[in-house]
């Protein structure tokens, strides 16, 4: 497969340095095109350029990696899909649902495949934790608790994240998507969202935290925490069912050694029988990720996740939007 990178900052790099050996750089796409140039000799292939125009025209491109700000994913995706490319485009996709509708309905039209890059759902305590839903051991589902979280850095404030027009949002759109994806894999679609967005700590127009509680048409809940205040970055995902919990913790580096534990209850009750798988050898799921998305072209396959995920999971981000912004202007 002859690809193009479309942003090459770390994303882009981390994308070149996941792909098959069988997959060849045909251009590297950047505004800034030193950027471009860099990626052109970590890979040692392609061309460098600095309009996505030119990349998602050229004829020796079948696959389109874009990773660029969250307000250019989707038109960019949308050019991609229109020249008959394969397109894997970073989370969320976009930045409302009606840009993602728009390049689905495209993407029908030209048979383009377009997976969304949501690498948790391939790390490694993620992958374990859903062969054992999968096998039935945790029982019928009751509810998910989860939290993110990191830091910021200084001048956070002034960065592209926290203007909306770039960013969509804040905190609930960057790395709030990844815990709704999630979530939805063990409880599937939400017909109820509440919650609310807010800014605590960094002078932005954007929030900072986010704190939702979602249900199913079952009522099984997910009571999720996003934040940009943590301090010290975070990831803690807990999955409950009626027969025994998984609790999936860090994701390497950072956010400290990934590690699922398995609850098992027993029928007396009791402490339960308690198994603890860790993966403390790195973060593979970008490779894994990449692989998938290859297998989907040759098997001509509809990616998961796809669009009807990214478009869920901004679906949940939009009405904490939205309904936030009608509390602000009625005043309450």
């Amino acid at each position: 497969m002859n690809y193009a990178i479309i942003g090459c900052g770390l994303i882009g790099k981390k994308r070149v340095a996941a792909m098959p050996a069988s997959a060849e750089l045909i251009v590297a796409c950047d505004t800034n095109l030193s950027r471009a140039e860099e990626l052109v000799k970590l890979a040692k292939a392609g061309r460098a350029c600095a309009d996505y125009n030119d990349a998602v025209a050229d004829p020796k491109v079948e696959v389109i990696f874009i990773a660029t700000l969250n307000s250019l994913l989707a038109p960019i995706a949308l050019a991609a899909v229109k020249n008959g490319k394969h397109v894997l485009v970073e989370k969320p996709a976009g930045i409302s649902v009606n840009e993602l509708e728009a390049l689905e309905t495209a993407a029908q039209k030209t048979g383009a495949l377009v997976r969304v890059g949501y690498n948790h759902r391939y790390h490694p305590a993620g992958l374990k934790a859903l062969e054992i839903f999968r096998s039935g051991a945790l029982g019928p589902m009751m509810f998910v608790r989860g939290r993110y979280g990191q830091g910021g850095r200084i001048g956070y404030e002034k960065e592209w994240r926290a203007d909306p027009q770039l960013s969509g949002g804040g905190e609930l759109i960057d790395q709030g998507v990844h815990l709704i994806d999630l979530a939805g894999i063990f409880l599937g679609e939400f017909t109820t969202v509440e919650g609310h967005a807010a800014t605590y700590f960094w002078k932005m127009p954007v929030d900072d935290n986010a704190f939702l509680s979602l249900r199913n048409a079952n009522g099984n809940t997910a009571w999720l925490h996003v934040s940009c205040s943590e301090w010290k970055n975070l990831f803690s995902l807990e999955i409950y069912g009626r027969d025994a919990k998984l609790h999936w913790e860090g994701l390497g580096g950072s956010y400290g050694i990934e590690r699922l534990t398995y609850y098992k209850m027993l029928p007396q009750m009791g402490p339960p029988e308690t198994t603890i798988y860790e993966f403390p050898r790195g973060d593979e799921s970008w490779k894994i990720e990449m692989a998938e998305f290859f297998e989907d072209i040759r098997l001509k396959r509809c990616p998961v996740p796809g669009l009807k995920e990214a478009k869920a999971a901004l679906s949940v981000v939009e009405q904490i939007y939205q309904s936030g912004k009608r509390k602000a202007e009625s005043g309450n």
